[in-house]
């Protein structure tokens, strides 16, 4: 069951022939039956898309806070050599949590370890990993070490990695491992004109996108020249370095310059990542896990630790925001989504299987932590660095800067992990839960969506679990769909566009209104309002009857309908007569009108309004309307209704 199975048909299939349709019939509550039902709300309830604003999170918990640097948005062109400590240079500055466990000495070997605890669990994790890998493991984090990571980033777009190739004019001379890798040191020739890819090709601004956040001021080697953490085979001979890389290892008179703090190809692979994120969002979580994926196989291969890779990830954060957030480089970015928009054959993921993200999720949180244990106290509130919001603006071309730095703040890692404590937030920013949309509605939030604008801004998916005292107003047109195991309490309106429920409890604990567009059954079982629901004149209501015995919807609260119902039955056939649609405790007014997909041939239906609900029950007569009634459908068969008081009818084609 999707959106584009539904929407389209129950549209389009209006029509005024009677042959081969349904006759749908809605009924008219007389208002002493209206009153009957009850009054939805009452005095103090609290409006649908409106939360208790004494238990908002402050406006000032996404305010940037600067680090000993300043702010990394503002500094980061000064990662250079000759600005080599905390207090100069952003690429050194945002990792000091390591000071905390390390501290480095005078020379490349004689530092001292601070926390024996986090060094020892760092330097054994390793050892694990390294003593079990496979072969494939093996051979995969060779092509990993030596291949370019912008090239090995590009299967990160996954379906249309091989026409973004061809754009490009990719190429890479890294593909297996040689026989005599053991002996031979490779390097990757790139493609014939030497490069990963071409600046100057149909998609050169995508590739000069990557170029650009992997430029002069994205060197990691000014923070290992400053830290001087060990690679971990130098820490223990128990490290297991990948066989055909032994002879790329540098020897140890020459280790000053080869620290293992923070990870390079890490470093280079997040960037590469996020360059290509920017471009073509779409793939924006495939290639985040295809940059975990080449950050691990950094420890794989022997030649990093998990800190060391954990460093390059919150790096690459920094680096990435920063250059994204320039002033600079805006054109650049806007031409590089265009032209991948118009060259390649883009469609936003709009899945809604919860427990698969959860799923992915949960490995690309194992992927850049490693499970190391916390070293600090959980709970504490995250912080949103200057800037960081330009990670995720094409992702969510709907949203402003401000909503954007919401996003980020509720679905920031656990504070006290290893190294993600520094003092701007860069450390605790998951930018794979962030993809997929609010972990909290800390605050109210609404949404304004373009369809005509096409790709995220048209139709989109939030799969996460969303909290918090806050709601969501959806405005403008496009489809978003609350996908997640929701429990924020402020509840939704529905004033423009679609909103689509995948899950029971996907609209949250609050009140739902519904003033202009539609909300969108897309649940294998029974939708839950946990409040008051609204519908207002001119808009829709579309609801899957899955199962007979099981409404579509349940409302906790008062109803008050209202708008068109429309139904799809075509998973019941005979058995949809007399199925309770919608389950409530009281109610007030009637559906305008009703529209049924999915009926066997010749069905006829009208709705009976109870006090336990609303059911959709057999017409009981083709050739009249039943009459008026109390609601209750007990009207007198054969009867006309009074022609001031007919129910409306629609003729649906089957």
């Amino acid at each position: 069951m999707t959106i584009t199975d539904r929407r389209p048909r129950l549209s389009r299939g209006r029509t005024t022939t009677a042959i081969g349709c349904v006759v749908l019939t809605s009924l008219i509550l007389t208002p002493a039956a209206a009153q009957a039902n009850g009054n939805p709300g009452g005095p103090g309830a609290r409006p649908a898309g409106s939360g208790d604003s004494e238990a908002f999170t402050p406006s000032t918990a996404i305010e940037p806070r600067p680090g000993a640097y300043g702010t990394f948005a503002r500094t980061y062109t000064q990662n250079t050599g000759a600005n080599a400590t905390p207090e100069t240079n952003p690429a050194i500055g945002v990792l000091t949590p390591m000071l905390d466990y390390f501290s480095p000495g005078a020379t490349w070997n004689d530092g001292t370890v601070l926390n024996a605890q986090v060094h020892a669990e760092n330097i054994g994790t390793a050892e694990r990993i390294t003593q079990n890998r496979t072969a494939a493991d093996s051979a995969q984090a060779w092509i990993n070490d030596r291949r370019h990571q912008s090239y090995s980033a590009i299967a990160g777009l996954a379906g249309d990695a091989e026409s973004f190739m061809a754009l490009t004019n990719a190429g890479t001379t890294i593909t297996e491992v040689p026989a005599d890798a053991l002996e031979v040191s490779y390097n990757d020739a790139g493609n014939a004109n030497g490069a990963w890819a071409d600046r100057t090709s149909a998609l050169g601004s995508a590739v000069r996108l990557v170029d650009t956040l992997r430029g002069s001021s994205a060197s990691g080697n000014n923070a290992k020249n400053y830290y001087q953490y060990m690679r971990p085979f130098r820490w223990s001979d128990d490290v297991e370095v990948v066989p055909e890389l032994v002879v790329r290892l540098v020897p140890e008179e020459n280790a000053a310059t080869d620290g293992g703090f923070p990870s390079g190809h890490t470093n280079a692979a997040f960037l590469a990542g996020l360059g290509l994120a920017s471009s073509a969002p779409e793939h924006y979580d495939d290639l985040l896990m295809t940059s975990a994926e080449l950050g691990y196989s950094r420890v794989v291969a022997g030649m990093h630790s998990p800190l060391d890779v954990i460093g390059g990830r919150i790096l690459a954060t920094g680096l990435a925001g920063a250059t994204l957030a320039d002033p600079a480089n805006a054109e650049l970015i806007a031409q590089a989504r265009t032209d991948a928009r118009s060259l390649l054959a883009l469609a936003p993921a709009l899945g809604t299987d919860r427990d698969a993200y959860v799923a992915e999720h949960t490995r690309y949180v194992e992927l850049t932590s490693f499970g190391l244990s916390a070293v600090g106290a959980a709970g504490e509130a995250p912080r949103v660095p200057e800037g960081a919001e330009s990670l995720l603006r094409s992702r969510f071309p709907y949203l402003s800067g401000e909503q954007l730095r919401w996003v980020l703040y509720s679905t920031a890692l656990e504070s006290g992990l290893p190294l993600v404590d520094d003092e701007e937030g860069w450390g605790r920013i998951d930018l794979y839960a962030a993809a997929h949309g609010y972990g909290a509605f800390d605050r109210d939030v609404e949404v304004s969506m373009d369809a005509a604008a096409g790709a995220f801004s048209a139709a989109d998916v939030w799969l996460n679990d969303i909290d918090g005292a806050g709601g969501l107003t959806k405005t403008g047109t496009g489809t978003l769909t609350l996908a997640g195991d929701n429990s924020f309490e402020g509840g939704v309106l529905v004033s423009g566009g679609d909103v689509v429920a995948s899950l029971p409890s996907s609209l949250g604990a609050g009140a739902v209104e519904l003033r202009s567009g539609s909300l969108v059954d897309a649940a294998a079982e029974t939708v839950r309002v946990q409040s008051d629901y609204t519908q207002r004149r001119s808009t829709t209501l579309r609801l899957t009857l899955e199962d007979a015995s099981t409404p579509a919807l349940s409302v906790d609260g008062a109803a008050r309908y209202g708008g068109v119902l429309e139904l799809d039955v075509s998973g019941l056939g005979d058995a949809a007569a007399g199925t309770r649609v919608i389950e409530h405790v009281r109610s007030q007014g009637t559906f305008a009108d009703l529209v049924v997909t999915g009926a066997p041939e010749g069905a006829a239906y009208r709705l009976d309004y109870r006090k336990d609900g609303v059911y959709l029950v057999a017409q009981r007569s083709q050739g009249a309307h039943p009459g008026g009634g109390h609601g209750i459908g007990h009207g007198t068969p054969g009867v006309p209704a009074d022609p001031g008081n007919r129910p409306r009818s629609v003729r649906v084609a089957i």
